[in-house]
């Protein structure tokens, strides 16, 4: 018996699978290319595992990774809701809401896992479309920065992720045995519009941690390639670089340039009110509150308090007080909530690291492809929010919360079927 076959056969069937399938697919397909586009196939996700749950429909046996999964997102969800609700009212339970709301989809997903074949392909052409809207934006518009429908730095981050998501995808669609070269041919240019989508927006904060995507890629499939692939693998991504840094439509030059000319002018004392150097600047006043109040923080409204009487007293420039957060993931939540919120948020990022690493070794392509990108989901939200707090835009936060249960669901149910497809065929 062919052993894809059986797994094909394994796969949950009927109007709900493909529902599920459907959504997933616009989960992608949309999420940059038209007005909260990345809501759209969430929100239709949620409402099937709601009326899922109220018709009391048993869910699948939740494994101890999975009950750790879904610690993560509530814990995240309830700590930082229940904190910004007591200090904002209702208003502050919103973005925290979505990781909490993501549980029951996490739980639709492990029971009815989408089509893998729908879930690239929408990802793939999500990428294709961000891409090209910034070059339309950037060839057509001329716009300096590309931004979409989300603000700039959004945009371009979360096309830098779709694109490298696809990479992801590559041990899959090598795995379609005929359909193969299209496939690869599909994820391949959805790679390269995606990250394209980031150099034209000139949000630098993603191209920081495209090593450890690498790393991540190299871990996932490298060790079992031959030397010769690799440095063709490698040469290509240098050739890109330099192609990129090199044409000026791309802006990459200047933004790299104005970068270094930021830190140069902080260092000297001069302007700082740049782009960079408000940053430091919001750093260093967050970094004294923290020493202020280490354990639970400012919270929100105490921070933005805070910070302003910084300003007023001369310490930081009133520019840098004018935000409210901290443009760092980390030296925000630490600010805000103290070491115990930094605990939190790490916990968020690392638990689905830990847990999703595991995979890097599966003999399934299928299984080791999810892996493979519910890795690189965190490790990039890390690297996203090295120079910008991305939680605390709605794009940063659904992005997060429901790829991360997609990306889970189907890796532990395919995970499943797989070990019982292997078993089938020992006995």
């Amino acid at each position: 018996m062919d052993i894809s076959t059986t797994r094909e056969a394994t796969l949950p069937a009927g109007p709900l699978a493909r529902y599920v399938s459907v959504c997933v697919f616009l989960m992608g397909a949309l999420a940059l290319v038209v007005p909260s586009g990345y809501s759209i196939g969430a929100a239709l996700l949620l409402l099937a595992s709601v009326c899922l749950l109220s018709r009391r429909v048993g869910m699948a046996t939740l494994t101890r990774q999975d009950r750790w999964l879904i610690a993560a997102l509530c814990l995240y969800g309830l700590a930082v809701g229940v904190l910004s609700t007591i200090e904002l009212g209702a208003r502050g339970f919103d973005r925290p809401s979505r990781f909490l709301l993501a549980v029951p989809v996490l739980l639709l997903v492990l029971r009815c896992p989408p089509r893998l074949s729908w879930l690239w392909s929408g990802l793939a052409l999500g990428a294709i479309g961000s891409g090209s809207w910034a070059l339309w934006q950037n060839l057509a518009l001329d716009r300096a920065r590309a931004d979409g429908f989300v603000y700039v730095i959004q945009f371009g981050n979360l096309s830098m992720l779709m694109g490298v998501l696809c990479l992801a995808g590559l041990g899959w669609a090598f795995a379609q045995r005929r359909r193969a070269f299209w496939l690869l041919l599909l994820l391949l240019l959805g790679a390269f519009l995606g990250m394209l989508g980031s150099l034209l927006s000139g949000s630098r904060g993603g191209w920081i941690g495209l090593p450890f995507i690498a790393f991540v890629l190299y871990r996932g499939y490298g060790r079992g390639l031959s030397l010769k692939v690799k440095a063709a693998a490698v040469a290509l991504m240098l050739a890109v670089v330099v192609i990129m840094y090199a044409t000026p439509q791309t802006g990459v030059q200047q933004r790299v340039h104005a970068g270094i000319n930021d830190v140069a002018q902080y260092i000297g004392g001069g302007e700082r009110d740049t782009s960079l150097g408000l940053r430091f600047q919001m750093w260093r006043g967050a970094g004294l509150l923290i020493a202020e109040r280490p354990l639970l923080g400012w919270g929100e409204q105490g921070y933005v308090d805070a910070m302003q009487a910084l300003a007023e007293r001369g310490v930081i420039n009133p520019a840098a007080a004018g935000f409210d957060h901290a443009h760092n993931e980390f030296i925000d939540a630490t600010a805000k909530r103290g070491v115990v919120g930094l605990a939190i948020l790490l916990a968020l990022y690392l638990v689905p690291m830990r847990l999703f690493a595991s995979g890097f070794s599966h003999a399934d392509l299928r299984v080791r492809s999810l892996a493979v990108a519910g890795t690189l989901l965190p490790v990039a939200y890390i690297d996203f929010g090295l120079s910008q707090t991305f939680m605390a835009h709605n794009s940063g936060a659904m992005f997060y919360a429901f790829w991360l249960a997609v990306w889970w669901g189907a890796y532990s149910a395919y995970r499943r079927q797989s070990a019982a497809v292997a078993a089938s065929f020992t006995r």
